[in-house]
């Protein structure tokens, strides 16, 4: 099997609410959008983030966990602390809940996260270490 990851696929409560965010808020452009059913963006060259209606994952995946904070987060990495800022900034404009302000990192980076409307962790960070370099772009 290629060591390589394809789609990521985040079960959501309202695929509306979540298109509201992600573009109406923040400004993405979606690469399908089933309304009701399933939001796909592009993250990268060969990455879509899936957004896909619970019931309809459900019905295909079985009862999927809900309650707390869910057990993953995503990042954007970015080159500096004044973009991470500017990031978070502009998710707190779109209405996302910040759980955490930008702050130094005991890592050495620099980071702060905001929650989606299903309560997926986002983490904007600097990394200023060569694992941070890889993931920015050209």
């Amino acid at each position: 099997m290629d060591q390589r990851l394809s789609f990521l696929t985040l079960v959501v409560a309202d695929v509306e609410a979540s298109a509201r965010f992600y573009v109406d808020g923040l400004g993405w452009k979606p690469e399908l959008h089933a309304a009701g059913e399933v939001l796909m963006l592009r993250m990268g060259e060969r990455i879509i983030l899936s957004l896909w209606d619970r019931n309809a994952a459900e019905h295909e995946i079985g009862p999927v966990q809900s309650g707390g904070t869910p057990p993953v987060t995503l990042a954007h990495n970015l080159a500096t602390q004044a973009e991470v800022d500017a990031v978070i900034a502009e998710a707190r404009a779109a209405g996302a809940q910040i759980v955490a302000e930008p702050r130094s990192r005991e890592w050495g980076g620099y980071s702060g996260y905001f929650a989606d409307p299903d309560g997926y962790r986002w983490e904007v960070a600097h990394n200023p270490g060569p694992i941070g370099r890889i993931v920015l772009p050209d």
